[in-house]
Parts: structure tokens; sequence; C-alpha cells
């Protein structure tokens, strides 16, 4: 039954009606996993653009979709919270997975998604050597890590993930504070790197393991510290990583987050394997907020030259969680319960 004022009751029967259509239903059920530009959505759908796009609009007005511009792409995603939101996740619950029709828009997706992770890859075969060089291109890595470090401060860390570690820098620049490092990465070229990187310094308690980010073989509760270095514009949908990650999370433990402020540089989407031109501070609130962490600060450092064709704005948040009882993960398919740490 529906209740509050006669708006709610408006609100509700605009996203009914704006969902009563065959190709707005399938197009509402491939966004709730993750954010599409109008060319996939029409690649999966096998519809022409001016279709889809119409279909677009009418889900935009009805607050059931946002639209986004980043960069020279224009990006949809589902409304999570309102009424559009409870409407969504009822849909998402109705349409049967396994009919010939979701089946075929779910296998194309996947394609999509391979064919994104396969260029990922490849640019991480290719330039693991000089990662740490072509990473500092972009701003002063020097201050951003001096930041990064602060933010820490000197409370004990007896374990410490590092996603997506790459080179093992994260895990190098901590070093001296933690008990038991953990750095984990799907690049086996970067996790060789990593690896020669930590024994030549002689790191013994710092480790680097083969892992998904969105599914980590590591207990609930866990982890004093998960930090999360220029990792979430590589990614498809970064919301459910962080999710996984805060599961990992002790009570009180902590998330350290940089990437980069929102841009338009476009050569770094199309020659370094960049899915997304930087993060908005409302999103990464939002995201923060979906893990079940608070935000506790958020900090902004621009490039010296105050010029983005010479550095990008680096954005570095510090997020906790709850201290009265640990997190569980809300992604469908992922387990409570770990492995245990390698």
């Amino acid at each position: 039954m529906v209740t509050g004022d006669q708006n709610d009751v408006e609100v509700l029967l605009s996203c009914l009606r704006a969902a009563g259509e065959r190709t707005r239903l399938r197009l509402l059920y491939l966004l709730s996993r993750g954010e599409l530009n109008v060319k996939e959505l029409t690649r999966i759908l096998g519809q022409s653009q001016p279709r889809v796009s119409r279909h677009l609009k009418l889900l935009c007005e009805a607050g059931l979709l946002e639209r986004y511009r980043e960069g020279s792409w224009v990006l949809f995603r589902v409304r999570e919270t309102g009424i559009a939101g409870a409407v969504l996740r009822l849909i998402g619950e109705l349409i049967p997975p396994d009919s010939a029709e979701v089946e075929r828009d779910l296998k194309r997706l996947h394609e999509i998604k391979q064919v994104r992770a396969d260029a990922a890859a490849k640019y991480f075969q290719k330039n693991a050597a000089a990662w740490d060089k072509i990473r500092s291109l972009h701003v002063a890595e020097e201050a951003v890590e001096r930041k990064f470090a602060s933010l820490l401060g000197d409370e004990p860390i007896d374990l410490l993930i590092d996603l997506g570690t790459g080179t093992g820098r994260v895990l190098e620049l901590l070093a001296d504070r933690i008990g038991q490092g953990i750095g984990v990465d799907t690049s086996h070229a970067m996790l060789g790197i990593a690896r020669d990187n930590l024994e030549r310094n002689g790191l013994t308690h710092c480790q680097v393991r083969h892992a998904d980010i969105f599914h980590l073989p590591y207990d609930n509760a866990s982890a004093d510290v998960v930090t999360v270095h220029q990792v979430l514009h590589f990614l498809d949908d970064p919301a459910p990583a962080l999710q996984e990650a805060a599961r990992t999370l002790k009570p009180g433990g902590r998330m350290l987050i940089v990437d980069f402020a929102p841009h338009e540089l476009e050569f770094l989407r199309d020659g370094h394997a960049h899915r997304r031109l930087g993060i908005a501070e409302a999103q990464m609130a939002a995201w923060i907020s979906r893990a079940g962490l608070e935000l506790v600060s958020h900090d902004v450092l621009p490039p010296e030259s105050g010029t983005p064709e010479e550095g990008l704005t680096v954005s570095i948040w510090l997020a906790r969680a709850p201290a009265q009882a640990g997190l569980t993960s809300s992604i469908p398919g992922v387990s409570i319960k770990g492995v245990g740490l390698p």
C-alpha cells in the first residue's frame, strides 16, 4: 500500500507508467547492473540509437534514471533512492532472469564488459614496468603520498589490504606502520613487479596476491585499513568494489580512497584505459554511504601548475566503518564468509 502525500502517489504512477513498456524494462534491468552509454545500450538491445534515446529520455523524465555527461560520453545510471529506487528494486526482483530475452541481453552486456576488461589488461601488461612514471605524469605524486600517509596518522595497523596494488607502492609507503600488508591485483605483470619491489626493499611482512577486488578472499571484519589508490576510474561500476572492500573492514576500520577529480581529458580514456574521467564529490559520497561507511574527510590536491593540461586534480577520501558492528557484503552472489588470509 502506498503511503504519504498525493505527490508521492503521482511520482509512483509516473514511474510505473514509464517502466510499463518492454524495451524500457530491458533498459532498467541492464542499467541496474552498472552505467552504460547509448552506444552500448544500442548494441545490446539491437535497436536504433534514436529509438533507444527516446526510451532513455522518458525514463529520465520519470526519475527512474539519471543522465550525466563525462567528457564526450553521456552515461546513464539507475536512481537508487526514494520511490524510484523502490520501483527499480521491485522490477529487478520480478523480471525472470532465465527468460530468453534477458539471457540474451546479459550475454551481450558481458561481451561488452569483457572487451573493456581485455583492453585494460593489455594496457597494464604493456605499461607495468613504467607504471609509477606514467601515474606521475598527471599529478605530483609526492604530495599525494604525503597527504595519504598523514590521513592515516600514527595509529597501529595490524592488517592493511591495498586494492589494485599495481607496483606495490602503497605497501612500500606504509610499510613502517603496518603489521601485515597485502596487495591484490588482477594483473600478473603488475604483481611480478610489486613482488620484486617488496623483496628488494626487504619488506617481508608485505605480500601481493592475484585476486578480484569484487570478490576478495578475506574474512569479514579482518582488515584495519583498506586502501584504493587510483583504481576506481578503471572500473565500470566502482560501487560493488567499495561494498566488498567495506565488508572486510573491522568495526571502526578505515578506508582511504585516492582518485582524480572530474576532468575533460579524453586521451586518458582512449590511451590509458580509463573508464571514467574522474569522480565527483557527490558521487563518491553516495558510494561510501551505500557501502555502509561514514565519510570522515575529503581533501582536494590541485596540480601545482594550476592547469589541467599539466596535471590533474586529485581527491582523497577517508571513510570509517561503524564502530558498533562489522559490515557484511550487500553484493548479490557474494558470500558473507571469506576464506581467511592466505
